[in-house]
């Protein structure tokens, strides 16, 4: 670790009970403004901050040997130690579900997400997600601290296609997720949009909240007595390609708002195609060139998380990868281009 490391993260101390493990943790320099509480929760995120309250409570979490209250301010040179509950059983089902490797070492992998199928469980019983296949696939994956995400950093909408982050042990889910909560982490998606933008480039900039009437969709809040209901939310697009009635777009999301990129195409008068939840349409051959098939080529909408860029979380170099387009994105852009050139 480099003298940059918050912390040093000592070998566990064997205690009695062998279902939970002793750490121990020296802080190397006082970080202003962040409780105690929070702090270990980033640090070990299978653990909820209730649960961490709770320890602290009991006294299983100590700082220079004394306990202490969550709200605690940790300084330079103090020692943290904590004793850790067994985690829970694993209780997502493993499932031999194909998955598009595009990276993968000791300490993560990185996968290339295809449409139609959903991160996790959101109930107990429920098969066929990412995350069941990873439980199959992965020897080790880390806890996280939802039982029902092993390995899983972020997430994409079901229908979303691209880049996904893997971590296979803790260390590297938190340090992972720390660049995803400080922003250093950089993504980049390509989305074919209905119409073409005025500006090559602009920034968006428009806080989103849930939508008024339709509770699963979401929204611009622009209205002033409904910006506190709001997030904060950012999004730079630059244009690629430019067709006949469409657009290539790279979207740059400087914050990770639930449907932000889809939600801010649409609210500029550009929806994502296919996007039928915001304003898209579905695609067609026949659609594009006035003749073939009807079917529809996307049936979801035309947004890929194309490029990755962070910082290793355990060997600290940088690391870009990039997720290839499934075979519609690649076919629609190809007739787009024949046709616009036409």
């Amino acid at each position: 670790m480099n003298a940059d490391t918050e912390d040093i993260l000592e070998r566990p101390i064997p205690i009695d009970d062998d279902q939970a493990e002793r750490v121990r943790l020296h802080i190397r320099r006082k970080l202003p403004g962040r409780r105690l509480d929070k702090y270990l929760h980033g640090r070990f995120p299978r653990l909820s901050r209730t649960a961490i309250q709770r320890l602290i409570k009991q006294g299983a979490i100590t700082v220079n040997g004394e306990g202490t209250k969550a709200s605690y301010e940790m300084s330079g040179g103090d020692v943290v130690e904590l004793v850790i509950p067994p985690p829970e059983p694993r209780e997502v089902v493993p499932e031999e579900i194909p998955l598009d490797i595009v990276y993968e070492d000791d300490h993560l992998l990185a996968l290339n997400k295809p449409a139609g199928i959903i991160c996790h469980p959101a109930r107990g019983d429920q098969t066929g997600t990412l995350a069941n296949g990873l439980v199959f696939y992965a020897n080790q994956l880390s806890h996280g601290e939802d039982p029902f995400r092993p390995g899983i950093v972020h997430r994409l909408d079901k229908n979303t296609t691209g880049i996904m982050l893997v971590a296979k042990s803790d260390e590297a889910h938190w340090r992972l997720a720390l660049q995803f909560e400080r922003r250093t982490v950089q993504k980049t998606y390509l989305a074919l949009v209905h119409g073409n933008p005025q500006l090559d480039g602009d920034t968006i900039d428009a806080p989103i909240g849930v939508h008024p009437v339709v509770r699963e969709k979401f929204a611009v809040m622009v209205r002033e007595n409904k910006i506190d209901l709001a997030k904060s939310a950012v999004t730079h697009y630059e244009v690629a390609e430019r067709y006949k009635g469409y657009a290539l777009v790279k979207l740059f999301p400087k914050t990770g708002r639930t449907h932000q990129l889809r939600v801010h195409m649409s609210y500029i008068g550009h929806p994502v195609a296919g996007d039928t939840m915001y304003g898209g349409r579905v695609i067609s051959e026949f659609d594009l060139t006035g003749s073939g098939s009807v079917e529809p080529i996307f049936a979801h909408q035309a947004l890929h998380a194309w490029k990755i860029q962070f910082r290793h979380p355990i060997l600290e170099q940088p690391v870009e990868l990039e997720a290839p387009f499934p075979p519609p994105f690649r076919k629609v852009v190809s007739i787009l281009r024949s046709v616009s050139s036409g």
